[in-house]
């Protein structure tokens, strides 16, 4: 139109095609930032995925590493390793529950600084985590409500471990700065899935544990059972041996317990073999055994003892659970048989016949005594059980 046109029209047409140019380029230029928006929505879906594949590859071979676990020190130590990988900027704690469940002992931490330094124990009723079963953050500078425990300065979120209606222990984890509380809600998922990885694993050992204690321990009185006992006895015996010391066994019969169930019934039988079980664990060494032989028998291992030395053990032994008598409001009393390798026996194999033949006789003798089988000759002494000591 410019070449071939009318001149007056020449002006207006120039600005059309301007206008023209200017919308295509607007549209191009539109479209193109869409594009480059749009491929760095993609490139981030795709760091985002791969993130989370990497987070689940590491979640699944700590998994696998958990079932290999026998006990928190090693449950523990995959953890950190995992949290290390997933969260490096992260301080991290473990608190698992003790034997008694009134208190969590810190179990692993890492990462630690002025701003996070995790305290050795926890009580469940200063947590909130805890006494609502969910994960919370702990912020002081957002104001959010705070655990009345010491866990340091910096926020930190805490996330409770349950596995099969239990609570098994608490996850912490722990970050400081400007945005510290925005990122601790961004890994609430890792930190709850690497809660729920580890509550399988601490339910798993808490389980075996329960298993082979009750494999070894009597349910009533909670001392060892007879098999144990048996196992123990040749340990103790075969090291006795290369030492040239002595072990010495007491066997134990409660006087007039079957008396003692039909007039007072079977609950305060119970409760009186549970408390003599008592009084035996807490007046010897931690190195003794104390097993439950059978119905109201019990049985002693003493260690480097001899027999003048368990005879006098079991004296004082058979003056405690006479103590008991008024405790229960009924006569409680026990009868002690005493024999030792060497001096009484040669092997295991007869110095629990031994020693219960020497509660015969002091069963025999009156009750509430302690007799001692007779050295072997060429232990000073000869002949039959004597009486050791009368009650």
């Amino acid at each position: 139109m410019a070449v071939f046109g009318p001149s007056q029209l020449v002006r207006p047409a120039a600005s059309l095609a301007l206008v023209v140019m200017v919308i295509v380029f607007l549209t191009g230029l539109f479209f193109a930032r869409g594009a480059v928006s749009q491929a760095i929505r993609q490139r981030t879906l795709f760091r985002e995925a791969e993130e989370t594949k990497q987070q689940v590859e590491e979640l699944f071979a700590m998994t696998d590493m958990l079932q290999a676990a026998e006990d928190h020190e090693d449950a523990g130590s995959v953890l950190l390793a995992t949290a290390r990988r997933l969260l490096p900027e992260f301080g991290g704690a473990l608190y698992v529950f003790n034997n008694s469940r009134d208190r969590l002992d810190l179990a692993k931490s890492w990462n630690v600084t002025e701003s996070f330094h995790p305290s050795d124990t926890l009580l469940p009723s200063n947590c909130w985590a805890l006494k609502r079963g969910k994960q919370h953050i702990n912020d002081i500078s957002r104001e959010t409500l705070c655990c009345m425990h010491t866990i340091g300065t910096a926020p930190n979120i805490e996330v409770p471990m349950m596995a099969r209606g239990q609570v098994h222990g608490l996850l912490v984890l722990s970050i400081d700065g400007e945005e510290a509380f925005d990122r601790l809600e961004q890994v609430g998922r890792v930190a709850r899935a690497l809660a729920d990885s580890m509550s399988l694993a601490l339910s798993n050992i808490a389980l075996r544990e329960k298993l082979r204690t009750q494999s070894l321990r009597d349910p009533l009185t909670g001392l060892y059972n007879r098999r144990y006992m048996e196992d123990a006895l040749e340990r103790y015996i075969s090291l006795a041996e290369r030492t040239g010391s002595a072990t010495s066994v007491l066997m134990i019969d409660l006087d007039n317990f079957k008396r003692l169930n039909d007039e007072h019934g079977h609950a305060k039988g119970d409760a009186v073999l549970r408390d003599v079980a008592a009084q035996l664990v807490t007046a010897l060494r931690p190195s003794d055994v104390v097993a439950r032989y059978g119905g109201e028998e019990l049985i002693v291992i003493l260690p480097n003892c001899g027999i003048d030395d368990a005879a006098i053990k079991a004296e004082m032994l058979r003056m405690r659970i006479e103590g008991l008598s008024d405790a229960h409001g009924v006569a409680v009393s026990a009868s002690f048989g005493v024999a030792s390798v060497p001096q009484t026996s040669t092997n295991a194999a007869d110095v629990v016949p031994m020693a219960d033949a020497a509660l015969y006789a002091a069963k025999k003798a009156g009750k509430n005594c302690v007799v001692c089988t007779d050295k072997r000759a060429g232990r000073d002494d000869k002949g039959t059980p004597r009486l050791a000591v009368t009650g």
